[in-house]
């Protein structure tokens, strides 16, 4: 790998490392255990380390993102191959998937954060594009180059965000059944269970109802 393509993806690491680290410090990680995983993605331990995205299916016609980040190709590739094929899932080519998603900013706020018309006109001053509130919480998304200057903007006016990062939203949704439910949470289970593996990212809706079942 040329110098100045490992310098572009570690400069993409880092700022994806940025994003989370408003995350990482509401889930109580202690500033010294962030500094050096920014400093890890970036190779400063001597490693070079790469974001992999791999693009694959689940059950019922499901589309999944797997953002992973690694210093081992070839071992990612198989877990994460081996974690669709053993789950009821299957594999795709780059770009399988992702065509059906838009790369976005995403802020997360809890529901105490605001009224649905509070955090809506917050949001659409700060510069965000679209805001979807429900009682678990409010997300706000934004232009992917604009993601920082809207939550340094929201910040005031909302305090501190439980998450924000680079996120891919569904251009459409798919409904699954009981069945087909039980099967994906499997799959991504599987996958979220290895340490490469980052983020999970779908088009799946799975009701209440069947949520509740499923618990």
């Amino acid at each position: 790998m040329s110098g100045s393509v490992r310098q572009e993806r570690a400069a993409t690491v880092i700022s994806r490392f940025r994003a989370a680290v408003i995350t990482a410090r509401k889930e109580g990680m202690p500033k010294d255990n962030i500094e050096r995983s920014i400093n890890k993605a970036a190779g400063g331990d001597g490693d070079a380390y790469e974001e992999i995205r791999y693009e694959g299916f689940g059950p019922g016609g499901v589309s999944l993102i797997v953002e992973t980040l690694t210093d081992n190709r070839n071992r990612t590739a198989t877990n994460v191959r081996l974690g669709f094929s053993k789950n009821g899932g299957n594999l795709g080519a780059p770009n399988s998937v992702s065509h059906g998603f838009d790369r976005l900013g995403l802020i997360n706020y809890p529901a105490s954060a605001g009224s649905d018309e509070t955090v809506f006109e917050a949001a659409l001053e700060a510069g965000a594009e679209d805001v979807e509130s429900s009682e678990d919480g409010h997300s706000i998304w934004t232009a992917l180059d604009n993601l920082h200057e809207v939550a340094k903007a929201l910040e005031p006016v909302l305090g501190e965000a439980e998450g924000v990062k680079l996120a891919w939203r569904p251009q459409t949704q798919v409904s699954v059944d009981e069945a087909q439910a039980a099967t994906l949470l499997k799959l991504i289970d599987a996958l979220d269970d290895d340490d490469d593996v980052q983020t999970i990212w779908g088009n799946y809706d799975i009701s209440d109802e069947i949520m509740e079942k499923l618990a």
